[in-house]
């Protein structure tokens, strides 16, 4: 059989395809392995090959597995890989592409993370999931007594009568089996409130423990939670280019529409890391309410900024500078140094 060069897996839960290539380009194998095989198949391969994988759920501990074994693993993001599909999707077709796209010179490719990054960004997901359920559990309250003609103030307080309410059991708008939805509810939303904070003192000390995380956290708007975000979806920053390129793959840059010369520059885009948006995005604003109550002579560009532009606008345009400055932060292995305009 001819040396096999270059492998496309379309890995899955229970079977995987294989397509692989000789260093001519011709299809050599092409075949089905069930999971228990497939460390067996690529140790018997007469030399190290290149592999192309999806990255997607499991990708990560394959790769390792494989690069254990020698090989050259290198993961793409899915979308990249779909122009190569041949017409009907199926497993074959797409271990096809994943092999044809894994030879691009100018395919992208995800870095291969470590355990430890991976159980980080276990926790920071099983955080934001109890959180969604937790913003779905006291809608579900709210609405439930708003059937009923009881309305509370938006906010913590107006939650916590409601749930005193449901606790004393004595108003008689509410009827019983209603009251035992309610009190399940109530029941589920404490429950929620617990596992949160129980992930929130493991993210704390993960961040006390994590040198780079250490160091994040002294960046404005930075804490906790973002800096170990970071260390654990951020396998090597010198991946990217400069701090743009980081904070255009978080998608934090303007959405463009351009063409025949003319820049069309929009809202952000949809497109990105949504979670550490979301975590920038929202560390600006704190930074920016800080700012507003302590005075912003220390911070001259944000209050210039301030002048002409909303308060959100002007968050998205800060969380995109803090992002670069992560980035030279992580990229450099510096510390964060205040810059001269905001020394006292």
């Amino acid at each position: 059989m001819d040396t096999i060069t270059t492998i496309g897996l379309d890995i899955a839960k229970s079977v995987f395809q294989v397509h692989g290539i000789d260093a001519a380009g011709k299809a050599v194998v092409r075949r089905q392995l069930k999971r228990r095989q497939v460390i067996a198949f690529f140790r018997k391969l007469d030399e190290p090959c290149l592999v192309g994988i999806e990255s997607c759920a499991s990708s990560h501990h394959w790769a390792r597995e494989l690069i254990a074994l020698g090989h050259d693993v290198r993961l793409m993001p899915p979308a990249y890989v779909k122009p190569y599909v041949k017409r009907h999707k199926n497993d074959a077709t797409d271990a096809e592409a994943i092999c044809e796209a894994v030879q691009r010179p100018n395919m992208r490719f995800v870095p291969v993370k470590s355990p430890e990054q991976q159980v980080g960004l276990m926790l920071h997901r099983t955080r934001h999931m109890f959180i969604r359920q937790r913003t779905a559990t006291i809608n579900s309250i709210r609405a439930f007594l708003a059937e009923v003609g009881i309305v509370a103030p938006v906010g913590r307080r107006g939650l916590d009568d409601l749930l005193k309410l449901i606790a004393e059991g004595k108003d008689q708008r509410i009827p019983e089996p209603a009251r035992h939805c309610l009190v399940a509810l109530s029941i589920q939303l404490g429950a929620l409130r617990e596992q949160i904070r129980i992930l929130d003192r493991r993210i704390l000390g993960w961040q006390r423990t994590n040198e780079m995380a250490k160091r994040l956290v002294a960046l404005p708007g930075v804490g906790p939670a973002l800096a170990t975000a970071l260390v654990a979806s951020v396998a090597d920053p010198k991946v990217f280019r400069s701090g743009r390129d980081f904070s255009a793959w978080i998608g934090l840059v303007p959405k463009q529409n351009s063409t025949g010369g003319k820049a069309r520059l929009g809202n952000v885009s949809k497109q990105g890391y949504r979670y550490l948006r979301s975590l920038f995005t929202v560390g600006a604003l704190a930074v920016i309410k800080y700012a507003k109550q302590h005075g912003t002579e220390h911070r001259p560009w944000l209050a210039k900024l301030l002048e002409r532009r909303p308060t959100r606008v002007a968050a998205v345009a800060l969380a995109n500078k803090l992002a670069r400055m992560a980035w030279a932060m992580m990229s450099s292995g510096e510390v964060f140094r205040e810059p001269v305009a905001l020394a006292r």
